[in-house]
């Protein structure tokens, strides 16, 4: 399956939420946006047994913050779930802004709002500048409180206002008092869209390659016997985790994404070199970059090592082969 036949693709819900937002993105670049049902879930646990199951073709995670990092709850559903590969990446901006019902209230009249609490963790701050005396109330999302300052009566709802993406204030027809209001005015977040395994997305040039790695044993040196195999063939990580396997305290696993295609020789290699010395290593996927991630690399795409490109590993198989006669 692709996302080019895809019929319905899951997100975490409900409607209007950054990982909409992204699914969005997602299907916008694959040009299936007006032909893919969008559906709303829960958790990613849900979401992963739907495309498992064949409910959904695809489900939208947020798996890095550029704040808070990793997101464990995708991170560990994706290495419990298994048969499941990621295909594509979008990085949404965390652009919060504070709504309400069209002509009801103001900054100065504001005296409770609603959102998440990860959402009145990044806009304490300018909350407690611009309207001190509003008390906060926790909702499930930050597109929760958007949604029943929209659908639901006035007299019913706790908060005049709802902090949350510029996509719910809009879906919900709320009146945006103040734009851009978070704490970190330039975070992003990075989202993965997952399918069943099938074949690779062919390499770009801007790939990424995530796989989870469980070492052989917890001697000295054993996280970096596997480190190794990725320095030694000249392949960067943007991102390394350590994440606890469940199977008792002090034993941990790597989530890790490596900068390169597996259908490069450098990268397959290094994988075949962390196969040999790791107890475990789970593939999740080669899949293009996002245009926002390349920003985040300067836009420049570093000259690969020629020792480490694919015509040093063509030649040195070409040498083993006229040596051992075959």
């Amino acid at each position: 399956m692709t996302l080019a036949g895809a019929k319905r693709c899951a997100y975490l819900g409900p409607a209007a939420t950054f990982t909409e937002a992204a699914l969005i993105d997602i299907l916008t670049e694959h040009d299936v946006l007006d032909t893919v049902e969008r559906v709303p879930m829960r958790s990613q646990n849900e979401m992963f047994d739907a495309v498992r199951s064949g409910e959904v073709d695809a489900a939208v995670v947020p798996i890095e913050n550029s704040v808070e990092g990793g997101v464990p709850a995708t991170l560990d559903a994706l290495t419990r779930a298994g048969n499941l590969q990621i295909v594509a990446e979008a990085v949404v901006p965390v652009r919060f802004v504070l709504a309400a019902r069209p002509g009801t209230v103001t900054l100065e009249t504001l005296t409770a709002f609603g959102t998440h609490p990860h959402g009145e963790a990044q806009t304490r701050l300018w909350m407690q500048e611009h309207a001190p005396h509003a008390t906060y109330h926790p909702t499930g999302s930050t597109a929760e409180a958007a949604r029943e300052l929209g659908t639901t009566s006035a007299d019913v709802v706790p908060y005049q206002a709802a902090i949350g993406p510029l996509l719910a204030a809009q879906t919900y027809g709320l009146e945006v008092l103040a734009d851009d209001i978070g704490e970190n005015t330039g975070a992003q977040t990075r989202f993965v869209c997952v399918q069943r395994p099938g074949l690779l997305p062919q390499p770009t040039g801007w790939d990424r390659t995530t796989f989870v790695v469980g070492l052989a044993s917890d001697r000295a040196g054993a996280l970096l016997e596997m480190l190794e195999q990725l320095s030694a063939r000249g392949v960067n990580m943007s991102r390394i985790e350590s994440r606890p396997t469940g199977d008792g305290l002090g034993l941990y696993q790597f989530s890790i994404d490596a900068l390169g295609h597996v259908h490069e020789a450098r990268v397959a290699e290094a994988l075949r070199g962390i196969h040999r010395v790791a107890a475990r290593l789970q593939f999740l996927g080669s899949y293009p970059m996002a245009a926002g991630a390349r920003t985040e690399l300067n836009g420049t795409k570093k000259a690969v090592d020629p020792r480490v490109a694919d015509e040093a590993f063509a030649a040195a198989q070409a040498w083993l082969d006229e040596v051992t006669g075959r």
